[in-house]
């Protein structure tokens, strides 16, 4: 079974840029597709973006331009590369691996503020 853990998180400053990863252990990471998930205080959890197991992208709007999800079968990580960060972006950022199953990491803490 996958189990994946996101790393990567902490305090940036407004316009700054994070690189989050979300490391996967088992052999079959690459067949999983992974969407990256935030929840800021006091929200309900939204889908960020996600990568399919082929490598195809998609984000929501208010991230496009900004963000980047990438793969690296070899080390069994995903990335969620943010750029021009913004207050807004405070949250807990989670992966969700989805192929046979569902795997959820637990998160880690991205806090935008000068």
């Amino acid at each position: 079974q996958v189990q994946v853990a996101e790393s990567g998180g902490g305090l940036v400053q407004p316009g700054g840029s994070l690189r989050l990863s979300c490391a996967a252990s088992g052999s079959l990471f690459m067949m999983y597709a992974v969407d990256w998930y935030r929840q800021a205080p006091g929200k309900q959890r939204e889908l960020v973006g996600g990568i399919t197991s082929g490598g195809r992208t998609n984000y929501v709007d208010s991230v496009k331009g900004r963000f980047t999800i990438s793969r690296d079968n070899a080390k069994n990580t995903v990335y969620l590369q943010m750029n021009n960060l913004k207050p807004e972006d405070t949250a807990v950022y989670y992966c969700n691996a989805v192929f046979l199953e569902t795997v959820w990491g637990k998160g880690t803490l991205v806090t935008v503020s000068s």
